[in-house]
């Protein structure tokens, strides 16, 4: 519609003017105050009406979209808001001068309204209707807890921005939300806002679930309750509404309540305080009624459940959750101590060549993903297209529509709107299909045969990368003509392969196509970078180096390529996962390993709980589970450790701290279950495995290697005891597999740290989750650049302008813009060499995220390559720099949404669909229309998938 001719569909959008009084949302307006700042700068000449009036109507479309796009009837918006968006919008279009006027413009009456008498006092709506006069003395109250022992932080200017966003009538929750936002609007000037908006956010939670536990409205968040009195009534309540386990109830839940730390309440920054509240949190029709130490302690019963002494575990476990040392995945803390104890994080499958496998696998997917697994799923076994069927004496149309049919299961089931439904679906290189496969998330072509919301990934054999560094010939098969290339790896899957091309030449193979290897890997890289898609994973060095190779084959990895586990038609895989934050385990001085110890111990334990007091959807995943008892411990925070040690990334010293890091998790790990095993059994299948011979993961590089025929390339150093280790560990291990790093996309902003391994992205940028979006400003970048008096708001100006970036701002120091590079500032070749020296010491895989500033065909193959020849298992997502990214603006108050409740002046934010390729080289990277640049698909509202 124009917005210049019709208000229809905002007539309930009410704005807050600056004297109180509330109108209706009008877009003509807007478009008035465009037009005119457009003649103020221009004249009357600026250009000819039929000109400027289209121009003026899509920059008021633009501004009414941004202010509408998810608004709900009786949705308030600031006069501010707008006219925020508007100076957004003439910047965005370029046109500079006309948005230059318009601030200018609006200092100008900000000064005068300096001199206008103060209006009149606002009124609170009570819950039962009634008008209050509002209690600014409490106002400011909250305020100043809020800001205490904050440095660098001012009360004042917070309540300033609490007074733009009133109105006379506002109600409690409007009131709650006004100030968080208005702390959140200053988190780019100082990064401990953002602390402030969290302990803003906490007042308003603490009001909500007062409510709901006392049973009666509270109307202002004086009244208080303490942990002690509040724990015992939550648990109670929790199980009342048949959402806590009853047998919590058994717990001296007294002894466990005064084991709480309030004050840890306070640690959370606003991302992690909003990401809690708007997902983890339980609630009883959308009332909270779990505050953040319960929330931990729930969790750290619910794991407690089967100890002996169970409160003494619990506290033992709450202290690691709640000082953020470790952190559980987001099925175990969404599930934990609840009636659906559902705590795994990944699940693999294998699918069958018939339809009765095919259509279980979509069952068993939806089940598994009801409540909250990530699923990966190996269809290699399907024949492909023109493969005869004996059935009915046909052709098959191959895996692709079969494909299809999966992806919109993952659709269908988004485990109850809290993480949407996700899948990844492998393919090895020698498939008859594979071409199509490489086109799957395409935006051309027939839509039938494409999977826009499904991942997807190559699952390559060795021999087909030898081929293409010899430039050789590489055949494609139908896996019912070759059934057994499917189990085979290594120099026997070689042997087998090369047999099966002589059949095809002597005319024993009906459905078989040669193609060059290299124009196979060129295309499988051309997709990669057009569509993010499939990514790159390693057959042999996720079998030749399985603790579990002697009762099965690793046929593919997860959702988020660190699991590699064994799956069969009667078994699925499950892994079950959480991450040490590293950032707690250094100090200036270097590795904690005392506190590494401790940590890595009490998670081990942790997580093989996890195993007993799962509740599983499907009986072949917990046969498998059972049986097997595989974990995968990960790690966060790397990034700010680096910060913490003052290591610059991209350079040997770093790459050696990956190694060393690593190594001491390993070295515990390995302990930990191994001290499991004497305590309570060896793994069902332990006999006969790696861990029996004595071949620890730094041991089974050799395999590689021998099948390889050396031709590996891998750091093989150590510090540490090993040899000691072997001995304990050939006596048994508790679980089959126990480390892989995964992508920690959502639990590594509860606790405040970068994710997993990842290196920084920028310095300033905008994140964007189902949450909503958030600034992210790196506070220990600010901490340097205040000690060095450079942190200024042209500091921030420049930030922005930068995207984030430290490297042309000619006054940050030489050394700064080093420990401060991005990642596109650095080698990608470094994440390699880092990733492989962690990888020696993992049973598992990790997430490795790769980076490329300007990505040429070149670079791509030599980068691929590289992972290959340094022994990786898997790789995960490309990143590639997008052509543009964080918004220039220097405004306050438009980096994204907020959905505690109904907000006074913005939309909830509703989740929105995965972005899809464009038609030009498309990027992981790509901004959103908003002022956002979302870091990749896996900070996507749509996708957290593992954590």
């Amino acid at each position: 519609m124009s917005t210049t001719t019709t208000d229809t569909g905002v007539a309930q959008v009410r704005v807050i003017r600056r004297d109180g009084s509330v109108s209706a949302f009008s877009a003509t307006k807007i478009h008035v105050v465009i037009t005119k700042a457009f003649l103020a700068v221009g004249g009357d000449g600026v250009a000819s009406a039929s000109h400027l009036h289209p121009m003026v109507t899509e920059l008021t479309d633009q501004v009414q979209s941004a202010l509408l796009r998810h608004t709900r009837p009786e949705t308030t918006l600031h006069i501010e808001q707008i006219q925020d968006q508007v100076e957004l919008a003439l910047m965005r279009g370029g046109h500079h001068k006309v948005a230059r006027a318009y601030v200018l413009y609006r200092e100008e009456h900000a000064k005068a309204r300096k001199t206008v008498p103060a209006a009149p006092e606002f009124r609170v709506k009570k819950a039962d209707g009634d008008l209050a006069p509002m209690d600014w003395d409490r106002t400011a109250a909250v305020v100043n807890e809020a800001c205490a022992d904050l440095e660098d932080v001012s009360p004042e200017l917070v309540l300033a921005e609490v007074r733009r966003a009133l109105y006379d009538g506002i109600t409690a929750d409007e009131l709650a939300v006004a100030l968080v936002m208005s702390a959140r609007t200053l988190v780019e000037t100082e990064p401990n806002y953002s602390f402030i908006a969290a302990r803003l956010l906490l007042d308003q939670l603490r009001r909500e679930v007062l409510t709901r536990v006392a049973g009666r409205p509270v109307e202002a968040t004086g009244e208080q309750m303490s942990y002690s009195t509040y724990f015992p009534e939550y648990v109670r309540l929790g199980i009342a509404l048949d959402r806590l386990d009853p047998e919590l109830a058994e717990f001296d839940v007294n002894r466990l309540a005064a084991a709480i730390r309030p004050d840890r309440d306070a640690k959370f920054d606003f991302l992690g305080m909003q990401t809690l509240y708007d997902r983890y949190f339980l609630h009883d029709d959308g009332v909270r009624y779990e505050l953040p130490q319960a929330f931990f302690m729930r969790v750290a019963m619910g794991l407690a459940l089967r100890e002996d002494d169970r409160e003494a575990r619990a506290i033992e476990f709450y202290e690691l959750l709640s000082t953020f040392d470790f952190m559980c995945s987001t099925p175990t803390l969404f599930n934990s101590g609840t009636t659906r104890p559902q705590l795994s994080s990944c699940f693999l499958t294998t699918v069958d060549d018939d339809l009765k496998s095919i259509f279980q696998s979509y069952q068993n997917n939806a089940l598994l993903a009801k409540y909250s697994g990530g699923l990966g799923n190996d269809w290699t076994p399907v024949r492909g297209m023109g493969a005869h069927i004996k059935g009915t004496n046909g052709q098959s149309q191959g895996v692709v529509p079969f494909l299809k049919v999966a992806n919109d299961t993952a659709v269908a089931v988004n485990q109850g709107g809290r993480r949407k439904g996700a899948a990844c679906a492998y393919l090895e290189t020698w498939h008859i299909d594979v071409e199509e496969f490489l086109d799957l998330r395409k935006n051309t072509g027939d839509d039938r045969r494409r999977t826009h919301d499904m991942n997807t990934a190559n699952w390559v054999p060795d021999e087909f990368l030898r081929r293409v560094e010899a430039d050789a010939q590489w055949m494609l098969f139908s896996p019912d003509e070759t059934p057994d290339l499917h189990d085979l790896y290594g120099l026997a899957f070689a042997e087998r392969y090369r047999a099966y091309e002589q059949a095809a030449d002597a005319g024993e193979i009906r459905v078989f196509k040669r193609v060059r290897a290299v124009d196979l890997w060129r295309r499988m890289l051309t997709m990669l970078f057009e569509t993010g898609h499939p990514w790159i994973t390693f057959k042999d060095p996720c079998n030749l180096r399985s603790p579990q190779q002697h009762v099965g084959v690793v046929h593919s990895s997860n959702l988020c390529t660190e699991i590699t586990l064994n799956t069969s038609s009667d078994e699925v895989a499950v892994c079950n996962l959480g991450s040490v934050n590293l950032a707690n385990h250094v100090t200036s001085a270097g590795l904690d390993a005392e506190r590494v110890k401790r940590t890595v111990h009490t998670a081990v334990r942790m997580l093989d709980n996890v195993i007993d007091i799962n509740f599983y959807t499907i009986p072949e995943a917990e046969r498998s589970n059972l049986r097997h008892r595989p974990i995968g411990l990960g790690m966060m925070g790397f990034q700010d450790a680096l910060f913490t040690l003052r290591l610059v990334p991209g350079t040997p010293e770093a790459v050696e701290f990956a190694d060393r890091s690593m190594e001491h998790i390993s070295y515990h790990a390995l302990s930990a279950s191994a001290d499991l095993a004497r305590e309570r059994g060896a793994y069902e299948t332990f006999d006969g495995s790696l861990w029996s011979q004595g071949i620890l993961p730094i041991d089974s590089i050799a395999l590689l290697a021998e099948a390889r025929g050396g031709a590996l390339d891998v750091d093989t150093s150590s510090t540490l005891d090993w040899e000691a280790l072997r001995t304990r560990v050939r006596g048994g291990m508790r679980n089959s597999n126990t480390m892989a790093i995964a992508p920690t996309a959502t639990i590594s902003n509860i606790c405040g740290v970068g994710q997993s391994i990842e290196p920084l992205f920028r310095n300033l940028y905008v994140k964007s989750n189902m949450s909503g979006d958030f600034t992210v400003l790196n506070r220990h970048l600010v901490a340097d650049l205040k000690a060095r008096g450079l942190w200024d708001e042209a500091m921030v100006s420049d930030l922005k302008y930068f995207d984030g970036s430290l490297a042309p701002i000619d006054r940050v120091p030489d050394d700064l813009k080093a420990l401060y590079a991005t990642a596109f500032e650095m080698p990608s070749e470094w994440l390699i060499e880092a990733a492989s020296r962690r990888q020696k010491w993992i049973d598992q895989a990790q997430s490795l995220n790769l980076y490329i500033a300007a990505p040429s065909g070149r670079k791509l193959d030599n980068l691929y390559r590289l992972a290959w020849h340094k022994g990786l298992k898997t790789t995960y997502y490309l990143r590639s720099t997008a052509a543009t990214s964080v918004e220039k603006s220097t405004l306050r108050g438009t980096d994204g949404k907020l959905n505690a409740v109904r907000p006074v002046s913005e939309p909830a934010a509703t989740p929105t669909g995965t972005p899809t390729a464009t038609a030009a080289p498309p990027t992981t990277l790509a901004p959103s229309a908003a002022n956002e640049a979302l870091v990749c698909s896996i900070t996507d509202p749509d996708c957290e998938a593992c954590q």
